[in-house]
């Protein structure tokens, strides 16, 4: 009878370590998932602040200097805020503040649009650029849903608790 008492709870301690082992194995996975999709956002990101760049400079002349002013510091806050949020995508805080960036950026780029200006090339392929940030971000926020669920499904919130998992944020 004793034997077989501390069989069981030498095959349930096994159980609970194997099952530990392969949640933390998990999570470590789905972070890296997580470091995959910023890779993407922060490529299209760079690729449409290059082409910002360009819309900006065609402007010059033609909008208010003050209005170039701010898209300009709104582009350099979201330079910033994107690459700590591709240094640490697994926290909600650097993920929130470039999407507050974006947010900011978007107003500044709203003040500058001329009132009469037909679209043209620059504009056009800002809008591409655009969708493609646009489509990497969803593929981000995707994954962050997939590891925010990992992180707070029970039991494994325990592992993710002990070893310093937290929530990410979403784009």
């Amino acid at each position: 009878m004793d034997a077989r008492l501390s069989l069981f709870t030498l095959l349930t301690a096994a159980v609970l370590v194997f099952w530990a082992v392969g949640a933390y194995n998990r999570l470590v996975g789905l972070r890296s998932e997580l470091l995959r999709a910023i890779t993407a956002v922060d490529a299209q990101f760079h690729a449409r602040q290059a082409v910002l760049a360009q819309w900006a400079e065609g402007l010059a002349g033609r909008v208010d200097a003050q209005a170039l002013a701010a898209l300009q510091a709104a582009c350099r806050q979201a330079e910033t805020a994107c690459s700590h949020a591709r240094a640490r995508p697994a926290r909600r805080g650097t993920v929130v503040s470039l999407r507050l960036a974006e947010e900011i950026l978007a107003q500044a780029r709203a003040a500058l649009r001329p009132g009469g200006d037909a679209p043209n090339a620059e504009s056009a392929e800002l809008a591409e650029a655009d969708a493609a940030l646009a489509f990497a971000r969803r593929q981000f926020n995707e994954t962050a849903q997939v590891y925010n669920r990992a992180v707070s499904q029970f039991p494994t919130w325990v592992i993710a608790g002990l070893f310093g998992f937290r929530k990410a944020g979403t784009l």
